[in-house]
């Protein structure tokens, strides 16, 4: 892609109410734009890395069984009460009506809608395990929508969501999905704690989230030093203190953080398929409620999560298997050189190559912009085209996260690239 039509520009300045790595750069670099608190657009460039986290996503739940679909945002009042969740949600789910004075809900999830999916469309003990998932907008009214995108008030979100025979096949599932969301966060680059954590609005029982450590995290986590135990709980159900000995391991200390939420899972058990009528008919003829699980990931708040992780003083420094592109291509020209040409040459070999090159190719910007708005945007490969390059005998090639750079041939940049 050319970036002389690249939408938006870049931006110098900090928004003037940033206090995140990830508001300040996904910003600047042209990733998002505020249109309200806890609102935000996701542009072009947003959109690639969004693309990239759900391919990731998608692939892990392919493999585990899951079919994609789409679900409606917009929910009867109706719906709601079968579960009692319209009042008990009320704090977090945004209610309006219509002009026939109608109820409805913004969907900040699925349960109901999935169940009562499952209650016309299944009925016997062959038609289950089922497992469905897709990606979709939620609301929520949180009463603080801060760290830029990282908690917003409207989001991207994956659901999954499972139905069994049996508390037994329920959990066997559920542990099924830990697994594959670990692959999943092991492939975005994400360092997660599996931590025992409360139902919330959910369920009564306890359920798992995944914390990334962090000090923007809003949540406050107790964790096992000995990094090969894994035992960690939310501050909300914790039953134990900073310092202590670990409960799982016995002989290392329990650790505080602050940490950020990107995933969770949850065993809903019959409490859904009960209050909806959702039942199926067993292999002897009974008549016995679905077992329900529910588990999700926030794209957008992985993204943050990510420049979080992934940053310095300059800019965001992306993963490769999340950035927008894999090549940032620059031409540094003089007034009589034919460097410009020479980076077209070497841009549409790239692009013929299927590799994902962001050419700048903006004749009005001089080159400390260009190498600063390369650090910023943070895509892993910086190629420079420059008489110097030229003279050395080829382009300039540098990864983002390393000071040093190296002269390349043409001939054998792809073969460097793809060591």
């Amino acid at each position: 892609m050319r970036q002389s039509v690249l939408f938006p520009k870049t931006v110098k300045e900090d928004p003037k109410d940033a206090q995140s790595a990830n508001h300040k750069f996904l910003v600047r670099g042209g990733f998002i734009d505020q249109l309200m608190s806890g609102s935000w657009s996701i542009l072009p460039l947003g959109q690639r890395v969004i693309g990239k986290i759900n391919q990731i996503i998608r692939e892990e739940m392919n493999a585990i069984g899951g079919q994609e679909l789409s679900l409606p945002l917009l929910h009867p009042k109706e719906i709601w009460n079968e579960t009692e969740r319209w009042d008990a949600a009320r704090e977090v789910m945004y209610q309006l009506s219509d002009a026939r004075g109608r109820e409805y809900a913004l969907s900040f999830t699925h349960e109901e809608i999935v169940m009562d999916l499952i209650r016309k469309k299944i009925s016997s003990y062959k038609d289950l395990p089922l497992y469905v998932y897709q990606f979709s907008t939620k609301f929520r009214n949180e009463p603080r929508a801060t760290g830029g995108i990282l908690r917003g008030r409207e989001f991207l979100m994956k659901d999954l969501y499972s139905a069994h025979v049996s508390e037994a096949d329920l959990m066997a599932y559920y542990e099924t999905v830990k697994e594959a969301y670990l692959k999943i966060f092991n492939r975005l680059g994400l360092k997660v704690l599996v931590t025992e954590a409360a139902g919330g609005v959910f369920t009564k029982a306890h359920t798992h989230e995944f914390q990334v450590l962090s000090p923007v995290g809003e949540d406050t986590v107790f964790y096992c030093e000995n990094k090969n135990c894994g035992f960690s709980q939310n501050k909300e159900v914790a039953v134990v203190a900073a310092g202590g000995r670990c409960p799982t391991c016995q002989s290392s200390l329990i650790k505080e953080g602050r940490a950020i939420e990107v995933g969770n899972i949850f065993p809903l058990g019959t409490m859904y398929s009960e209050k909806m009528q959702a039942f199926f008919t067993d292999k002897n003829g009974a008549r016995k409620p679905i077992w329900f699980g529910s588990y999700g990931i926030g794209p957008t708040r992985v993204m943050g999560t990510i420049v979080e992780e992934y940053h310095d003083e300059k800019g965001i420094i992306w993963p490769e298997a999340v950035s927008p592109f894999n090549i940032h291509l620059l031409g540094i020209k003089n007034q009589e050189s034919r460097i410009m040409e020479k980076t077209e040459e070497l841009y549409e070999k790239l692009t013929k190559a299927r590799e994902e090159v962001l050419w700048d190719d903006r004749e009005d910007v001089s080159a400390g912009q260009k190498f600063a708005d390369s650090d910023l945007i943070g895509i892993p490969w910086r190629v420079v085209i420059s008489e110097k390059s030229l003279a050395g005998g080829g382009v300039e090639v540098k990864k983002r996260n390393q000071a040093e750079s190296k002269i390349v041939s043409q001939d054998q940049l792809l073969n460097f690239l793809l060591r």
